[in-house]
């Protein structure tokens, strides 16, 4: 059994160790080949994501609100012409430190369908702050006819639902360094990702060629956004880099706008456990300690 479970783990190590070093050279060749290797096998995306450093990751990270409101301006300005936010409401922006005031101006931006009226029928009327962030589209039909057959996916939970995986033994690592950006630095390669189809390399119609998509090596959706694109009135570089960032976290405050508490709370029961142990252990050498072993 011994052996067994030696040789299982050598296998899994094997593995981790052969894809890490699949996905390094995949970056050091030409990117053609790369893209021949990743077709070829039906393994996307033909490059991993890069790594960015979040101010919301490891164990005691938190949001940047700066970042957050920059990101909030990128999402209106160019993204909310195509994606919903079905889950956020208008209220939870004071999070990223609006007044209630600011709140309400900047949800009657928006209208949202309401009704029956009195009269059974359906009509429309500014945002409050209690609704939620409204659909581009009156339906996915809509939404799909107008992108290439291909409804945009919906913000509220995306920095969740999007990544890639890591593979062994990077996500056993992973538990220890509390690595949970992997939606953020998908969404920043992909939009960052954007390239000329290598020579040689054929992408379907009406798709765009991107390294870092995770379904092919195109997709339907245009590079959204270029530099200059979104003023920032913080004198931030208004560079597409910046933008994908700014976005990214955005959406991660989106799809886990509780984090910061989550991780207070993880660390208080931490160190409750670690009290806790001390004390079961002080108290065990109390109870046995004149009994002979």
């Amino acid at each position: 059994m011994k052996k067994l479970v030696t040789s299982i783990l050598s296998l899994a190590l094997a593995a981790g160790l052969l894809g890490g070093a699949a996905y390094a050279a995949e970056e050091g060749h030409d990117l053609k080949e790369a893209t021949e290797h990743a077709v070829a096998n039906a393994h996307f995306p033909i490059l991993k994501p890069k790594n960015i450093d979040w101010s919301f990751a490891g164990p005691f990270g938190h949001y940047d609100k700066g970042q957050l409101q920059r990101g909030l301006k990128v999402y209106t300005e160019v993204c909310s012409a195509c994606h919903s936010m079905k889950l956020v409401s208008f209220r939870t922006l004071e999070d990223l430190g609006y007044s209630e005031a600011q709140v309400k101006t900047f949800a009657a931006n928006y209208e949202v369908q309401d009704g029956p009226n009195g009269e059974g029928e359906m009509f429309t009327r500014k945002a409050v702050p209690s609704d939620h962030f409204p659909s581009p589209f009156p339906n996915d039909e809509a939404a799909a006819a107008a992108n290439n057959g291909a409804a945009p996916p919906d913000f509220s939970l995306l920095a969740k639902a999007r990544g890639v995986e890591r593979g062994f033994p990077l996500f056993i690592v992973d538990i220890f360094t509390q690595y949970q950006e992997g939606g953020p630095d998908y969404i920043h390669s992909l939009l960052t990702g954007y390239h000329e189809a290598p020579e040689g390399v054929t992408v379907p119609e009406g798709t765009h060629f991107n390294p870092y998509f995770n379904a092919a090596m195109s997709l339907a959706m245009a590079k959204p956004i270029s530099d200059d694109q979104v003023t920032y009135d913080d004198g931030t570089p208004q560079t597409v880099d910046q933008y994908a960032q700014d976005v990214s976290a955005f959406l991660m405050w989106t799809a886990e706008p509780h984090l910061e508490e989550r991780k207070r709370t993880g660390f208080m029961v931490l160190v409750f456990l670690v009290i806790f142990t001390g004390l079961l252990y002080l108290t065990k050498k109390s109870v046995y300690a004149n009994k002979e072993h």
